[in-house]
C-alpha cells in the first residue's frame, strides 16, 4: 500500500506518469468490483473508466494518501448508483415528427378525435411550454437551460403534465364513448 501512497503522492504533485501508474492499479480493483455485484456486462468498462475520471478530477481533495482506495471506491460506488439509476441507457427517446404514425388516423375512432389543443390548455403556460418544447424534440437538459430549471424539475413536469392528459383525455374519450 505504501507505493499506492507515494504514487498519490506524486500524483496530487503533478507527476502524469505517476498519475497514470495510479489509475493503472486501480482499474483492476474497481473492474473486480462492477463485476461482482452487475456481472460481465459491457457497462462494466464504462464504469471502470467514468470512476477512474472520478478519482483522476478529485485527486487534489484527497487528504490522506493512505485512504486512497476507500476514496477510489467510493467514486467507484456512485457510478453503479448512477447506473441502477439508468445513467448508462438511454434516457429518452424522442418522438420522430416526420415518421408516419404507428396506425392511420380514423376521424371515426374517438381517440382520434380528441382535440388536442383544448386537453393542452387545462394545463399551466409553462407545463404548456414545457411539452412543446418536448413535441419538437427537444431534450430535457435542453429544456432547462431556456426555461431557467433543472432537468429533474422539467421531467417531474412532464411527468405530471403528461398524467393531467392523460386524466383529461381518459374523461373525454369515456364521454365520447357513452354519446355514441
Amino acid at each position: 500500500m505504501d507505493d499506492l501512497e507515494h504514487l498519490a503522492e506524486r500524483a496530487k504533485n503533478g507527476d502524469d506518469r505517476a498519475r497514470n501508474d495510479l489509475m493503472k492499479a486501480l482499474e483492476p480493483v474497481m473492474r473486480g468490483f462492477f463485476i461482482n455485484r452487475i456481472g460481465l456486462r459491457g457497462d462494466v468498462d464504462d464504469l471502470v473508466q467514468n470512476s477512474l475520471v472520478r478519482v483522476h478530477r478529485s485527486l487534489a481533495d484527497l487528504k490522506d494518501n493512505g485512504r486512497l482506495q476507500a476514496f477510489a471506491m467510493k467514486g467507484a460506488l456512485y457510478e453503479l448508483q448512477d447506473w441502477y439509476r439508468g445513467r448508462y441507457r438511454p434516457k429518452e427517446r424522442l418522438f420522430d415528427a416526420h415518421a408516419p404514425p404507428d396506425h392511420p388516423i380514423d376521424p371515426f375512432r374517438p381517440s382520434d378525435r380528441l382535440d388536442l389543443d383544448r386537453a393542452l390548455d387545462s394545463l399551466s403556460p409553462r407545463a404548456r411550454e414545457i411539452i412543446e418544447l418536448r413535441e419538437h424534440g427537444f431534450k430535457y437538459e435542453e429544456i432547462a437551460g431556456m426555461t431557467g430549471s433543472t432537468e429533474a424539475a422539467i421531467k417531474m413536469q412532464v411527468k405530471r403534465a403528461f398524467e393531467r392528459l392523460r386524466d383529461i383525455m381518459q374523461v373525454v374519450v369515456l364521454l365520447l364513448l357513452r354519446t355514441s
